[in-house]
């Protein structure tokens, strides 16, 4: 039987771990929709960054509930993962967009000088707010 996480350990799971999570919406016939996505967390906030008009960004124009599972392990004695429950929005407005693409690229090691310094044209963010969250443990007695 696994174990929930403790609050601290979800979220050095979530931090240590940047990199790909499945994002799930809900399509227009109900089902969900998911894809992998890239991710860092500000905040308590999970942050994507994507490209406009796709279908995960119009299910969130039109229902903006979301979830985000991200799980480690080879094995199922070694299995552990997060899953979070949320509202997600699109960002789109300038100054915020901007914010997010230079906070993701110094995630990933961009040079502050080399920082974007206008938003990329077609691109917008997933910022997920959780209200929900689930972990789970195997690999701890």
């Amino acid at each position: 039987m696994p174990r929930s996480m403790t609050h601290d350990e979800v979220n050095a799971f979530l931090d240590e771990r940047p990199g790909w999570l499945a994002l799930s919406t809900l399509g227009p016939s109900g089902y969900p929709h998911t894809v992998p996505l890239g991710y860092f967390r500000l905040g308590g906030d999970l942050i994507m960054g994507v490209k406009d008009r796709t279908a995960k960004v119009r299910n969130i124009e039109r229902d903006g509930r979301a979830s985000a599972m991200l799980e480690s392990g080879r094995t199922g004695a070694e299995l552990k993962g997060v899953l979070v429950q949320g509202t997600a929005r699109i960002v789109r407005e300038p100054g915020e967009l901007l914010e997010l693409m230079r906070e993701g690229a110094r995630r990933r090691g961009v040079a502050d000088a080399d920082l974007p310094t206008s938003p990329r044209p077609g691109s917008v963010y997933i910022r997920l707010k959780p209200e929900r969250v689930i972990s789970w443990d195997y690999s701890s007695p």
